[in-house]
């Protein structure tokens, strides 16, 4: 086939085992580093969590493969500055304490004449040992960082780099199908402008083949697929930039990229904060994302930050662990970590239960993280926490989450400190929402915000909560409920009656 290699199956051994057998003690903070074509990246992860915590990241773009595909040899000042980098990530690995570092390289590395001999040179003069990953395990290990922030992602994953593109088939938890091709930007940089339509739908024809068309989801994993995505938003005056989790349909990314090409790269780059050498590689990434829709005819185009780096952490994980929600995981984990009371949130929880019954488990898992993240803004200074509690949600690194879900949790704990978001500067981003969210976002809010403060132990051990819909909500006090029920009390949960159109009976 036209530069295509395809395997089918689970799962690859050559590299997965060897980094599940790292000692227990490095599994509390994992390093990883990605020598990739056109990015080098170290991540420090804070331990094998199943939702990344992110201790220390750092970039450079090294530009290995820039030419290779006319030299056949890796660029010379990439690898200059690629030891440079790989020097310090060994050194910072040194003084967290973190050994062995994991490196992966991929395409450049692997494909270059002279690719053995950078692997020497690397161990020689860093003593990091690069695991050369072949396609189809780079394939895999992207779809896996997918499943770290989408336990249940159905669909076609697309990772593209400086010199190839992969794409694997994910369905049910696992990994199945996947494929290489030579679709990597500076690779087509090599392209006569008259041959390169051709040239890319002849390999996508066989990649078409080998995958199949039947893929309602492709989820978009690389630097330049997101490059793109942030400019669907710059076109779009799309009101959150958080990457991770963008959609985009098949019509926004041909008009998206139809866009680019009538814009001057350089002011689209000021305007968005894109790298120059990352913009470079755009108008040939959108080339291909083109086609590739026009080919594979999705539906929805979901973008990832979570890639190769996030697959490796996920190969840590026992099964158990990748079956847990990686929202809950990051609520509880936040709550233990910044909260005044730790463990609260769970009895905040169960007593507001009943204001809510019969939930979808979509909605049920955002009553709970709110519950679990309703106070961990405390330290904020009083003017500022509802809007600190927005933003926190809104822009933090968080899976599983979709972006009008952040805006609902963000509208939720804003409402937890605030009665009112009139004038609220975080307006722009109540769009995602339509009405009746929104009202569902500000009753759960208002039941923090009375929940919260009703009883400082333990609510359920001070009243009882009876929801009659259409009706009123009735507060049954305890003897000790009766004690802690004051005015500001009251006014809350007659607050909370007036969101839900219901009368207030506290007996």
């Amino acid at each position: 086939m036209n530069g295509v290699r395809t395997t089918s199956g689970e799962t690859v051994a050559p590299f997965g085992p060897t980094f599940r057998k790292l000692p227990k003690r490095a599994l509390r903070r994992v390093g990883v580093v990605d020598v990739g074509s056109n990015s080098i990246r170290l991540v420090v992860f804070d331990g094998a969590a199943r939702s990344p915590a992110y201790f220390y990241n750092e970039k450079i773009m090294a530009g290995l493969g820039q030419d290779m595909a006319r030299t056949g040899r890796l660029n010379p000042q990439g690898i200059n500055r690629a030891l440079s980098a790989l020097r310090r990530f060994a050194a910072l690995a040194r003084s967290m304490g973190i050994e062995p570092l994991t490196c992966v390289a991929t395409a450049a590395v692997r494909e270059a004449e002279d690719g053995p001999a950078f692997q020497q040179q690397v161990e020689r003069e860093t003593g990091l040992k690069l695991h050369v990953i072949d396609g189809p395990e780079e394939a895999r290990l992207s779809a896996q960082g997918v499943l770290l922030g989408w336990p249940e992602a159905h669909g076609l994953v697309c990772d593209i780099g400086g010199n190839s593109m992969e794409l694997a088939e994910l369905q049910g938890g696992k990994v199945g199908r996947r494929a290489t091709s030579p679709l990597g930007p500076f690779r087509l940089q090599q392209v006569p402008e008259a041959a390169l339509k051709g040239h890319i739908d002849a390999i996508l024809a066989d990649l078409l083949a080998a995958m199949g068309r039947d893929h309602k989801r492709f989820y978009l994993v690389g630097g330049s697929w997101r490059a793109i995505a942030r400019l669907d938003m710059e076109r779009r005056n799309y009101p959150m930039t958080v990457l991770h989790e963008y959609r985009m349909t098949p019509e926004d990314v041909l008009a998206t990229v139809e866009w680019i090409g009538q814009h001057d790269l350089a002011a689209l780059r000021a305007r968005t904060g894109i790298s120059t050498s990352r913009m470079d590689l755009v108008p040939l990434a959108g080339r291909v994302l083109s086609r590739l829709v026009r080919v594979f005819q999705p539906r929805e185009l979901n973008v990832s930050s979570y890639g190769i780096r996030e697959g490796l952490l996920y190969e840590h994980m026992s099964r158990d662990l990748r079956r847990r929600d990686p929202l809950l995981e990051a609520a509880r984990f936040t709550e233990k970590q910044m909260a005044r009371l730790p463990g609260f949130g769970k009895k905040l929880y169960h007593f507001l239960l009943p204001l809510f019954p019969d939930m979808p488990p979509e909605r049920e898992r955002l009553v709970r993280a709110a519950c679990l993240l309703h106070d961990t803004a405390w330290r904020a200074h009083p003017d500022y926490r509802a809007e600190a509690c927005f933003d926190n949600v809104t822009r933090a690194n968080l899976a599983a989450l979709s972006h009008p879900e952040r805006v609902f949790l963000g509208v939720a704990l804003l409402h937890r400190y605030k009665n009112s978001r009139a004038k609220s500067p975080m307006a722009p981003l109540f769009q995602l929402l339509d009405k009746s969210r929104l009202r569902e976002a500000e009753i759960l809010g208002k039941a923090m915000r009375f929940g919260a403060m009703f009883a400082i132990d333990d609510p359920s051990d001070a009243g009882l909560l009876v929801h009659v819909p259409g009706k009123r909500i009735e507060l049954k006090l305890t003897g000790t409920g009766r004690d802690l029920m004051g005015e500001v009390a009251r006014s809350r949960f007659r607050s909370l009656a007036e969101a839900m159109g219901v009368e207030a009976v506290i007996s």
